[in-house]
């Protein structure tokens, strides 16, 4: 249930197209659907502008599959993240119409023409080869929300003259998305170079030293750059939901 929808049937209720009883069963699941082992959060959509999104991770097929075709019922476009390829093959044996990206292991539902909701480019960039699939998640939610999104992959300090060469593009990006692992500093670099929002994204690529992200998380987060924000660590959903706020029109 998004804006347009629920103005929709309003005035279907004034006209006397759309009776009483009706509307109530269709605005039934307001604000949020029991599933028993779920709360689905129909109201989301009105309050943020997207739907509840499923992290996949933790939850069976047969439960993501349940959570989905109440998603769908709806009528809009739905995300799953952090779903592996076993899994994402057997909710597709019960829901054909999802669709399975296994770099940044999310499954997709679109039902609905996503209209632009950015105000600009949403440029996604990596460290490393490595850090794709975390990126691919960022710039999949940051689409999913109505954004232009480009992509720029393996432009880390390590050889900070890939960078360089692509300056001309950072620059005409709104918000920047960058993920790095190791000692996480290219958002620090990029930070310093632009005058638009950076999200960094610290990823758990890296050697032992690097606990998991956390080197990359606490460079990041003690950067001197200006206009960095930083999200967890290998958290691709939170920095294209961010880049995205970041980036919506007036």
């Amino acid at each position: 249930m998004n804006q347009e929808r629920l103005q929709k049937l309003l005035e279907e209720v004034r006209s006397g197209r759309v009776g009483i009883d009706r509307a109530l069963e269709t605005l039934r699941t307001l604000p949020y659907e029991d599933l028993g082992f779920a709360k689905i959060d129909h109201h989301r959509q009105l309050r943020k502008g997207f739907a509840e999104v499923v992290l996949g991770e933790g939850k069976s097929a047969p439960q993501i599959v349940t959570i989905l075709k109440s998603l769908r019922a709806r009528g809009g476009n739905a995300l799953v993240t952090r779903v592996d390829a076993l899994k994402a093959a057997r909710v597709r044996r019960s829901i054909a119409a999802a669709r399975y990206d296994p770099v940044s292991r999310t499954l997709v539902i679109r039902q609905e023409k996503i209209p632009r909701r950015g105000r600009g480019l949403i440029l996604v960039m990596t460290a490393g080869t490595a850090d794709i699939p975390v990126a691919e998640e960022a710039a999949l939610t940051a689409e999913l929300l109505g954004n232009e999104v480009e992509r720029l992959f393996d432009v880390g300090v390590a050889g900070v003259h890939r960078l360089l060469d692509h300056l001309d593009d950072v620059r005409r990006a709104e918000v920047l998305i960058v993920c790095a692992g190791m000692e996480g500093a290219l958002p620090s670099v990029v930070a310093g170079l632009v005058d638009c929002p950076v999200v960094g994204v610290p990823t758990s690529t890296g050697y032992g030293a690097s606990f998991g992200g956390l080197a990359a998380l606490l460079g990041m987060l003690n950067s001197c750059a200006s206009g960095l924000t930083v999200v967890n660590i290998d958290n691709g959903f939170g920095a294209g939901f961010a880049a995205a706020t970041m980036n919506r029109k007036a």
